[in-house]
């Protein structure tokens, strides 16, 4: 049996972070509620997150602070925040500003749908359009 969240203790103090200071984030779109992307907050990013009003993740490839929109310019505007009953899990209600979220120009980072015929063995197809191409996206200087 699961926990309770301690809601006795400190905002922050009643997330569970994980054992390498890490709690799931999902976003996802507040008016249409499509799920946008999955990342990883660490205290420092769910605080700047509720600070700034905006996303701030932790990027685990880079092992620093990631400011969602930073390089893209397609910024989270937060909504709100909401904890999971077991404290393990954050998800945030957001504007996605440009209208991508994934890093490949698409609005969702969940763009595979598994498809399958009578004939064929299942297998994952892009099924939603490349609204921007990343190369425009993420120029460097």
């Amino acid at each position: 049996m699961s926990k309770d969240v301690d809601l006795s203790v400190g905002w922050l103090d009643a997330v569970g972070f994980d054992d390498k200071g890490l709690v799931t984030a999902i976003a996802q779109d507040h008016e249409t509620k499509r799920v946008l992307m999955v990342a990883w907050m660490t205290r420092e990013a769910l605080s700047e997150t509720a600070e700034t009003g905006f996303a701030t993740y932790f990027s685990r490839s880079r092992g620093k602070l990631w400011r969602k929109g930073e390089e893209s310019g397609h910024r989270q505007k937060v909504h709100s925040l909401r904890l999971d009953c077991d404290g393990d899990v954050i998800v945030l209600m957001v504007s996605q500003e440009g209208g991508m979220a994934c890093h490949t120009g698409r609005e969702s980072c969940f763009f595979y749908e598994l498809q399958h015929g009578a004939a064929e063995a299942p297998h994952w197809v892009a099924v939603d359009p490349v609204l921007k191409d990343p190369s425009l996206i993420y120029k460097k200087s």
